[in-house]
């Protein structure tokens, strides 16, 4: 007995297998093998089902020289972020946009955060920023949260961008074919939902209905702003 309290396993662990990063220069995703201990390149196309999006806040904190990380929310809008870096402790706390500046003077910058499905029956996450979340926000905006249930999504390749002299890639996200059986992806919604739940504080126990909660429609509030650079 090494203490005098039970300490149960956790059991709201991340149920995604990898996470995914959109590489500009290689124009693909990657994702970090731990066992390899490298990057890799995922190749074009690639298909999933979005099982959920979220927002959230990524970066790098030159003070503290730590990643900047901070907790994933359903509305920007009206849900708090806690920002925070790995070394250096609290960022900023508040609704995005009231804190927004705090944290891009932190080194921080909003980022998009998927939850999705891949033919080979595994849950990823795929995270964008900067312009790939513009490519993203379009691309939602024709194809609808309620179609989540419906269709496959592809990302079918890179388009070539340019602000000044810099150049960078964006994916390009294509509304794929039907969701042939539903019920093979109900499972991964499912473990999805039981980690959100576990994963939410109970202040955020208010939280709307979403496509995780029972697999069907809803939509999402989308940022306004977008003006990070890709990379």
């Amino acid at each position: 007995m090494s203490s005098w309290l039970e300490r149960p396993e956790r059991t709201n662990t991340n149920p995604a297998k990898k996470f995914l990063e959109w590489r500009s220069n290689d124009k693909c995703f990657s994702y970090y093998d731990k066992e390899k201990k490298e990057n890799v390149n995922v190749d074009l196309p690639l298909q999933f089902v979005i099982l959920e999006h979220y927002h959230t806040v990524k970066g790098w904190n030159d003070e503290s020289e730590s990643g900047i990380f901070a907790n994933e929310v359903w509305s920007i809008g009206t849900e708090e972020l806690n920002v925070r870096s790995f070394k250096g402790g609290n960022i900023a706390k508040g609704i995005y946009k009231d804190i927004r500046e705090r944290i891009r003077g932190a080194g921080g910058h909003y980022s998009r955060s998927i939850y999705a499905v891949t033919p080979d029956l595994e849950i990823v996450n795929i995270s964008l920023k900067g312009s790939g979340v513009a490519s993203y926000s379009s691309f939602i905006n024709d194809f609808g949260d309620h179609n989540f249930t419906k269709n496959w999504v592809k990302v079918t390749g890179a388009k070539e961008e340019k602000k000044g002299s810099v150049k960078y890639s964006t994916p390009i996200f294509e509304v794929g074919a039907e969701i042939k059986n539903v019920e093979a992806i109900r499972p991964f919604a499912q473990e999805l939902q039981e980690y959100i739940l576990s994963y939410l504080e109970p202040a955020s126990s208010k939280r709307p209905a979403s496509v995780v909660d029972k697999y069907k429609e809803s939509k999402a509030e989308e940022v306004e702003e977008v003006d990070e650079m890709p990379f």
